[in-house]
């Protein structure tokens, strides 16, 4: 990977705006763990490492655990989400997806029973938000962070 841009450097103001923007959202979302679920499976969908690699470690760091991470990707399948967090996941990957979903009733109707109309606002806030990270990181071909023992071999 070699990244194309540095968006932080190209336009600074742009994009201090927008991080002051994602973070004034963060404050007043939702529940931080959920947050990083949505931020996480946003990222899978968008095949954003550098979002994914921040979002993972600060799961981590909140105290998520490693098999639930592990397990986001197949979230469907898994016992281990609650009902709140499917119906997010589900409204995540239906507005990452648009163009493929158009958002459909059935999930939106399970938004509707596990989040007040004001959480349905905030949760969707974030995931344009994190959605519109992951085009920076995959547009610009941002790299992650990796420790020197973890590089591949050539």
């Amino acid at each position: 990977m070699k990244p194309r841009l540095i968006p932080f450097v190209a336009a600074p103001q742009q994009m201090q705006a927008f991080v002051d923007f994602s973070t004034a959202m963060a404050k007043d979302g939702v529940e931080p763990s959920l947050a990083e679920l949505v931020k996480i499976r946003a990222s899978q969908i968008n095949h954003c490492a550098f979002c994914l690699h921040m979002h993972t470690r600060e799961a981590l760091a909140q105290g998520e655990s490693e098999l639930r991470l592990t397990m986001l990707a197949a979230w469907e399948e898994s016992p281990l989400y609650t009902d709140r967090e499917r119906a997010a996941l589900a409204w995540t990957e239906a507005l990452t997806l648009l163009p493929e979903t158009s958002a459909q009733d059935d999930v939106y109707a399970e938004l509707q029973a596990h989040f007040t109309p004001e959480e349905q606002v905030k949760l969707t806030m974030l995931i344009g938000i994190i959605n519109a990270w992951n085009r920076f990181g995959v547009g610009f071909r941002g790299v992650h962070a990796v420790p020197h023992a973890e590089k591949a071999a050539a």
